[in-house]
């Protein structure tokens, strides 16, 4: 890496044949891809990984310790979870159907095809950046969310939900007025130019039951 600029996109590279890894990292910088290389799945786990706008794992099932796919379940919900490519001497079928359900992008028997595992890792770091992209855009209605009262998440519900302001006023037992007041408040805060986005904005929020009522005043 150069300087303090962050990378586009990060392979790892996870595999305890020294062999295997100097030929994976050769073949992926010759294409223009930057790659880190651990010899273990606990030599992944303990490094510190840079930020980065995408990133994968190519990764060996049989190893010392920990086996590919016991690294594969261990990262998953973690921010270590990235999409994974297998790659495997020792694959069969029930274990690559196993990998595939769990998420894995494709699961390759060595010696594989350079451009199998090259287009196998461009299809996995559009993944993961579709992934990140995903990610933001539900953090940051999360943020837009919490700027709202507890008034005005109930609202939110009502407006998303599709109620019309009299059916919301209702439900809340206050004035038609007050809807519309509280709704174009709700629109200004969550920054939504129409229903229909305030709609995928709710859409993308994670929220427990009941959370309307949270809040404040």
């Amino acid at each position: 890496m150069n300087g303090n600029k962050q990378p586009k996109a990060m392979v790892y590279v996870v595999d305890d044949d020294a062999a295997v890894r100097r030929g994976i990292a050769r073949l992926l910088r010759a294409s223009g891809r930057a790659c880190l290389v651990f010899d273990s799945a606990k030599a992944y786990l303990s490094a510190t990984l840079e930020p980065c706008e995408a990133a994968c794992i190519v990764l060996d099932i049989r190893m010392p310790e920990m086996s590919g796919t016991e690294l594969q379940t261990l990262v998953r919900g973690t921010r270590r979870e990235e999409p994974i490519i297998f790659v495997t001497g020792h694959g069969d079928i029930p274990t690559c159907v196993r990998a595939l359900k769990a998420g894995a992008v494709s699961f390759l028997s060595k010696p594989f095809d350079a451009d199998e595992l090259l287009t196998a890792v461009s299809e996995a770091l559009q993944r993961s950046a579709g992934q990140r992209r995903s990610r933001e855009r539900e953090a940051e209605a999360q943020t837009r969310f919490q700027r709202l009262s507890a008034r005005e998440r109930e609202v939110f519900d009502g407006v998303i939900r599709g109620d019309l302001n009299k059916v919301i006023a209702g439900n809340l037992g206050i004035a038609e007025k007050t809807v519309k007041i509280h709704r174009a408040r709700v629109m200004e805060k969550m920054e939504a130019d129409s229903v229909a986005e305030l709609v995928r904005l709710g859409g993308r929020l994670e929220r427990p039951a009941g959370s309307a009522a949270e809040g404040g005043a």
